[in-house]
Order: C-alpha cells, then structure tokens, then sequence
C-alpha cells in the first residue's frame, strides 16, 4: 500500500471511528492511529471538506441529529416505502415541457427515477446519482451543476454551485430537507444550505418533499421557514394538526397515504 493509499484508508477509519462515537478529541485519535496532532487535523479537515463530518472544538462530531445525517446508501435506506410514496404523488405535478430544479435528496433521487414518464423536461441537479440516472434518458435535457464535490452527499455544494444554479430559471422545484422545526426547514452543512438557497431563488414554483419523520427531527443551519414553499408533499403520518397548521400559513399540502 503505497503512502497515498495508507492516507485514504487511515481517514476512511477515523471517519468511521468519529461517526461511531458521535465525539472524538483530536488528541485521542492522534493516540489511537499513531499520528501527530497537526496530521490528525489535517485528517479532520480533509474529511469536513467532503461533508463527513464537523470540526469543534478540541475534536470532531459526527452526530446525525445536528452535524451529519448519513451516507447516501444510509439515507436511501431510511424510510424507503415510504418515499417512493412521496416521488410518486410529487411526479403528479410534473407537466411535459417544464424546467425542473432536482435537489441533492434521496426522495427527490427516487423522483428522477420516474421523469421519463413525464418528458420532455429540462432537469437542472447538482446530484450526481440523479445525473447519471437522467443521462441517457431519450427526451431529457439535462443540466449538472458544478462546484466542489462533497463525497457525503455524492453532490456539488458550496459558493460555485450556488452561483451556477442562479444563471438559470426552473419552473418548478423539488426539494427536501433533514429537519423541520417550529415551522421551520433545517440542514446539516451551511454548503448545502447556501444551495438549496439559490435554487429556491431561481424557481417559479417550490415544492418541499419530506416525510413525517422531517418534523421530528433537530438541525443545525436554517434553510427557510415553510411558508416560503407553494407545496409540502408530505406523507399521512404527519399529525392533522400540524398539516393544518402549514395550511393556515398559506402551503398547500398534499397528505400522501403510507404504503
């Protein structure tokens, strides 16, 4: 194993080691790998830049609650039945012809599953699996957004994406999001916010695909509060309460049944 290869796989496992334990101090993993403190963060850093995880104070966390909500594989995983369900209802609203804005998400990933029943569209994405799912598709135009990859998310984040997405102008957008709280959408990483951000600026409809579980759930980075959605698609495991509640906001939403 030559030294770059013995690198990739030290920070694979020390990734792993602070995912596990939700906290780990730098000067612990220095100990536990046998490196110095300065490569130890310089390992720290490598991984935050790719959206693994995030440096505090004396060490780093990856708490899925606030920091870091799971790999791509971890995310589909997730809740599976019950977005299919959610891509389902939101692939209703698509009309043959639109610009479509397709978010990095794992729902919105299974929604560009079923654009080819809807064509001819436009599909703008900075998701790199949602690229190469609409690639090849005949009547599809397909627009990738650039800008630093972030392994996490096997998606573009960060400042040049941000401005790649605001030289275009979508119909409609799909969109989710890790947490809603008090009426209000929260992410993990300030990166994904300030994209998920310009694509709501550069869309003419916005629609928020997010099941029950979203309005459980705590994050860290402010996105937008829901009143600044046309449509929450949601499944019927969200309270009444709390769908009427959005609705008297000024959202619709559509209340889809759980398989």
């Amino acid at each position: 194993m030559d030294r770059l290869e013995a690198q990739e796989e030290r920070r694979r496992r020390l990734r792993e080691a602070v995912i596990a334990r939700g906290f780990v101090r730098t000067a612990d993993l220095a100990e536990e790998f046998g490196i110095s403190l300065m490569t130890a963060h310089r390992d720290l850093d490598a991984l935050q830049a790719q959206g693994w995880l995030r440096k505090v104070r004396g060490g780093a966390t990856g708490l899925p609650s606030a920091q870091f909500h799971g790999s791509v594989a971890d995310r589909m995983a997730v809740m599976a039945p019950v977005k299919q369900a959610l891509a389902r209802a939101a692939a209703t609203l698509l009309v043959p012809g639109q610009t479509v804005l397709l978010d990095d998400s794992t729902t919105c990933l299974l929604l560009a599953h079923r654009f080819a029943e809807h064509t001819p569209l436009t599909v703008i994405t900075n998701s790199l699996p949602a690229v190469t799912t609409l690639a090849k598709e005949p009547g599809i135009s397909l627009i990738s957004l650039g800008g630093a990859y972030f392994p996490a998310y096997d998606a573009f984040m960060g400042p040049h994406t941000a401005d790649a997405v605001r030289e275009f102008r979508a119909d409609v957008l799909f969109l989710s999001t890790t947490a809603v709280t008090n009426g209000r959408c929260y992410h993990t990483s300030p990166e994904t916010v300030q994209v998920k951000r310009a694509m709501m600026e550069s869309a003419g409809r916005r629609v928020l695909v997010a099941d029950h579980t979203k309005f459980t759930k705590g994050g860290l980075y402010a996105l937008a509060p829901l009143t600044d959605f046309d449509l929450l698609v949601v499944d019927d495991g969200l309270p009444a309460a709390e769908v009427r509640a959005v609705r008297a906001r000024g959202t619709e939403v559509m209340v889809v049944p759980r398989p």
